[in-house]
């Protein structure tokens, strides 16, 4: 989806917003206006060092699920023998929602960044794994065949056949995985932190009772999450040229 549909569809969800506040009447929905000046008020303020807190969490996590899921994802995909150990843990696993294990993890690792990231790395990870896995496993017997007539390895197979080949599936399961990324950061920021949008939302709603406050932090973890997916996407149109040569 282009930017500029981006823009027109906020736009459309503006004057619905508006539309809605004004029937409403209620401090609880406060009009675009009032959110939109409490967000840059407070984007310059408080709300600022929560949003860069905030986005320290969800990149880590990313980079750390890609930097571990990727490599595994590839070897599976290489390797069917191994697959077929590794698929039965797989298939217990990831049907789990990692969120249910928030408190242990908070437990064994405490309550700073570490627990957080860990928990968003959970999720991220067996969706990128699996992607990559059978993105890898997919690949044509044909090619494979024609770059090991030119004496390739395995490393080299690795290198120039299975990483290009897997690097939209690793981009994919990234942009497809930042919507529940950013949704678990809500949470693990709602316990036992003083830091992140998390944390500012749920204080300004339900503390302090200033709701344009409370929306403009809404307002700056979906941008969070938009810049996020519109990053994965321009590094993929990087990455990944040849899908978009037509």
């Amino acid at each position: 989806m282009s930017r500029r549909n981006t823009l027109a569809a906020a736009l459309v969800l503006a004057a619905l917003w508006q539309l809605l506040a004004t029937l409403v009447r209620l401090p609880i929905l406060p009009p675009p206006a009032a959110v939109l000046a409490a967000f840059v008020r407070e984007g310059l303020g408080e709300m600022g060092g929560h949003f860069l807190a905030s986005a320290w969490r969800a990149l880590a996590s990313i980079a750390l699920a890609v930097a571990l899921a990727a490599p595994l994802g590839l070897v599976l995909g290489q390797s069917p023998r191994l697959n077929r150990l590794v698929s039965p843990i797989l298939y217990l696993l990831y049907p789990i929602p990692k969120v249910v294990f928030v408190p242990v993890v908070i437990l064994f690792l405490g309550i700073g960044d570490l627990s957080k990231i860990v928990i968003i790395t959970l999720i991220l990870f067996f969706q990128v794994l699996v992607l990559v896995r059978d993105q890898a496993a997919g690949l044509r017997p044909e090619l494979l065949l024609s770059v090991r007539s030119l004496g390739a390895g395995r490393r080299a197979l690795f290198r120039f056949v299975y990483l290009p080949a897997s690097l939209p599936a690793i981009l994919t399961a990234i942009r497809q995985s930042i919507g529940t990324a950013v949704a678990v950061l809500y949470i693990t920021e709602l316990v036992a932190t003083t830091r992140g949008l998390g944390y500012y939302i749920y204080i300004q709603g339900s503390t302090l009772f200033d709701y344009p406050k409370m929306y403009a932090g809404v307002l700056a973890m979906s941008l969070l999450g938009l810049g996020l997916y519109f990053a994965v996407d321009g590094l993929q149109r990087r990455l990944c040229r040849w899908q978009y040569a037509s």
